[in-house]
């Protein structure tokens, strides 16, 4: 027998394996298979099965059915019917459900993390410890936020039905990060689990039933990626959320495009984890073993680019390395394992493939010696020296324990390789320099970033990605705003036309190319400042109500968009500009344009709008500029109650360049309640006015210049709605997207922003009110101009 101080010195423990006794028992109840849970029962088990393994011995665990569209038919319907019940629940009473839920979860959770483990393959400690208390702590955060919904949203409705796609490296977790928020806002759920690792979600059906939810609340439908479909086309789903692969995340982009379905997607990720000289080293080398090795890799937000600055990178992958053959790897059921198995061959396959491809690039490939167990889908801890910012394992995600390390010089240097991705997730920043972190911090373009720590989750912190990493947040306030809509927004009419003659506003009418008239007032488009003529040559009849033409508009194309784009990217100092600042530019506007009120009321009469309507909406737009100049730097951020000893902050961020297109109704009001949001938050804007009355837009070039409003940062093309909306969704530089107008319209946007997966607003051809203040401004609008990023720094010694 070694002697302690032997063990000490080769760390080479003895086994400490966790009883599955529970689990195999309750496996065996279930041996003749498992079906789906539909309005608060389990089906019989369905004709067509697949089987559930497990990973770490490659026996198998349950034979679970395959979900086919009647089954995603029914449950859609179950969630149907229990919906106006389930919503119509004080909010009360819909917390005590979810406080029961998170009961029995605590009451459960060493049988639900040991059978995590044998699904999913991830270490007892991690399943035990981290993923099945956080699952308690979701249902407990959020039974408050549905003892509160009232007092906290009180002008906003749940969606209605919410389809919800979970992937195999957190399944329970991912279950209650969707299920918890859906709840507590009054919606009813589908959930399809990953075909990997259904059973804890299994698990949880019994629990919901146990606990007394209503049937239909929530159901529960296995399947592969066939039956992820249904539920994604299903028409009778009124949102989407997502979590996995960006591929997949296009794919239902593209086809919820147009449906009207509210969407979140939460995607992938090749997270930064930078470190700088001044870092505690020791510290840093353990934060890479949670950012890459934790889970196996299989974490969307691992830090898998490791950014090591210059002068400490020698001795910092010393330690790294020395620390990299600590680890132990093997059966994930025993306490003193570090890595267990990844989830199946076709995930080991994959990471084989893109780690051969690193070392053909000339890349080093570094492994701990950890001995391998004979069976199960294990692959060691990785590291890759000797790669640029081209190399494939600098580029992919991996989604394995495998990360690429290069070095920097300056913070600047850091902070430009570490957004050299298209993904946008999380980051990590080690320093001992508070200025430096959190000044690399603003920098990041992550949704997360985490200080002096990483992989840090909780429940009251929203989690979600920038870019291509996807849209929408989870958990926290920012989380529940994902499963509610304005109660206006939701009773909007689908009909444009109607909602404009209710106005007294002349209709849209197509643009006219042919006979037309000599007219002397021709309006320009407006680029960086300056009143430019539009590429094609070519401007286009603007008529009013009775048909005649009062003047003419530029017809825009892609090229005037590519160059509004690129004046709007160098006004990149607007958005790191004050908020004060931003505000008095607006409050400049507003004065500026009350002096021309009569001429912009004149303009508006002019167009076919009665005089009464047109200084209405004159006056209108003057309280909705001075509203937004209010909001400007009062707009803020929070301080999220998380762990301990953690400062959690959720700062707004602009998006950067945003597009906007304009409605016809209220051509004033309409383009100024989209654009003067957007620019009180730090954002560029790319306006499309309404191509029926471009000129209450066109109007405002001398109010712009006479403003103080920097170039570029205010830029109006005109011409076809349609058309420009295209140009802008297909841009690979416009960060988010307005769209007001149709139906085919809505759709082609929502089609097209799935290139970059830009966030888009779009109104699926329902036409607001403008004049009314509830529907035309607000806090929805400033919400949609910002997205939240959550940086976690710790404090103390």
């Amino acid at each position: 027998m070694p002697r302690v101080k032997e063990i000490l010195d080769t760390m080479d423990y003895g086994p400490a394996p966790e009883a599955n006794s529970a689990i195999t028992q309750w496996l065996k109840t279930h041996e003749a298979g498992l079906g789906q849970f539909i309005n608060g029962a389990f089906t019989k088990v369905g004709s067509e099965t697949f089987d559930v393994m497990n990973p770490a011995t490659e026996a198998k665990l349950a034979r679970v059915s395959q979900g086919t569209p009647a089954d995603v038919d029914q449950a859609v319907k179950a969630a149907r019917k229990a919906f106006p019940a389930w919503a119509k629940l004080d909010g009360h009473t819909r917390a005590t459900h979810l406080y029961a839920i998170a009961r029995l979860i605590q009451k459960r959770e060493r049988f639900l993390a040991v059978l995590e483990t044998m699904d999913n393959g991830k270490p007892i400690r991690e399943s035990r410890d981290i993923d099945v208390p956080l699952v308690a702590r979701h249902f407990y955060h959020h039974a408050g936020w549905a003892e509160l919904i009232a007092d906290e949203f009180p002008d906003y409705q749940p969606v209605g039905v919410c389809g919800q796609i979970i992937p195999w490296n957190f399944p329970l977790l991912m279950l209650a990060w969707k299920i918890a928020p859906a709840l507590a806002a009054g919606n009813t759920v589908v959930l399809k689990p990953a075909e990997y690792t259904p059973l804890t979600a299994l698990a949880f059906a019994e629990i919901c039933h146990e606990a007394g939810l209503p049937p239909g609340v929530v159901n529960i439908v296995t399947g592969d990626g066939r039956t992820g479909q249904a539920l994604v086309e299903h028409p009778d789903v009124d949102k989407i959320a997502f979590t996995g692969s960006t591929e997949v995340g296009r794919l239902i982009r593209k086809a919820t495009a147009g449906s009207g379905k509210k969407l979140s997607l939460e995607l992938g990720g090749k997270s930064p984890f930078i470190v700088h000289e001044d870092a505690d080293l020791d510290a840093a080398v353990e934060g890479v073993v949670d950012a890459i090795w934790f889970n196996q890799g299989q974490v969307c937000c691992a830090g898998s680019r490791l950014l090591v600055q210059e002068g400490i990178a020698e001795k910092f992958l010393g330690k790294l390395r020395r620390r990299m053959e600590t680890l132990r790897v093997g059966d994930p059921l025993d306490k003193s394992v570090d890595m267990g198995p990844v989830v199946d061959p076709v995930q080991l396959k994959r990471i084989r493939e893109i780690v051969a491809k690193g070392q053909d690039e000339g890349g080093t490939l570094l492994q701990a010696s950890c001995p391998l167990p004979e069976k199960g889908y294990y692959f060691p801890p990785s590291l890759f020296t000797d790669v640029d910012t081209a190399s494939t394992v600098m580029d992919v995600e991996i989604f394995g324990p495998v990360a690429a390390v290069m070095t920097f010089r300056t913070p600047e240097e850091a902070a430009a390789l570490a957004n050299h991705t298209r993904y946008g997730l999380a980051a990590t920043i080690w320093s001992e320099n508070i200025n430096l972190v959190l000044d690399t911090a603003a920098r990041m373009k992550a949704g997360v970033v985490w200080v002096n720590s990483t992989n840090l989750f909780d429940a009251a912190a929203g989690f979600g990605g920038y870019r291509e990493s996807g849209f929408g947040r989870e958990g926290g306030r920012e989380g529940m705003f994902e499963y509610l809509v304005p109660t206006w927004e939701a009773e909007l009419p689908k009909t444009s036309e109607k909602k404009a003659a209710a106005l007294n506003i002349a209709p849209a009418k197509s643009i006219d190319l042919k006979g037309l008239p000599s007219i002397d007032r021709t309006a320009k488009l407006y680029v960086g400042g300056k009143q430019a003529r539009p590429d094609s040559g070519y401007s286009y009849s603007v008529l009013n109500a009775k048909g005649q033409a009062i003047g003419q508009a530029g017809l825009g194309n892609r090229k005037d968009i590519r160059n509004a784009v690129e004046a709007a990217g160098k006004a990149s100092g607007w958005s790191s500009a004050t908020a004060h600042n931003r505000a008095q530019v607006l409050y400049y506007i507003g004065e500026n344009l009350n002096a021309r009120a009569n001429e912009f009321a004149a303009r508006l009469e002019a167009m076919g709008q009665s005089a009464k309507v047109a200084r209405a909406e004159v006056e209108a737009s003057l309280r909705r500029i001075f509203w937004y100049a209010a909001q400007a730097d009062k707009y803020d951020g929070r301080v999220h109650s998380t762990k301990t000893r953690e400062v959690t902050l959720a700062m707004n961020e602009p998006f950067g360049i945003m597009g906007l297109l304009c409605a016809d109704e209220c051509p004033l009001l309409g383009f100024v309640s989209l654009v003067m949001p957007a620019i009180a938050m730090g954002n560029r804007v790319v306006a499309v006015p309404s191509p029926a009355h471009p000129f209450a837009a066109t109007d405002l070039y001398q109010v712009f210049d006479t403003s103080d409003l920097p170039d570029g940062v205010v830029n109006i093309v005109t011409g076809d709605r349609d058309e420009l909306a295209k140009t802008l969704a297909d841009h690979e530089d416009v960060a988010a997207l307005w769209y007001f107008g149709g139906m085919e319209g809505s759709a082609a946007v929502e089609k097209a922003s799935a290139g970059n997966l830009k966030p888009t607003w779009v109104s699926n051809g329902k036409a607001r009110n403008w004049l009314d203040a509830s529907q035309g401004q607000g806090g929805e609008y400033l919400r949609r101009a910002t997205q939240v990023k959550n940086i976690w720094i710790p404090y103390g010694e």
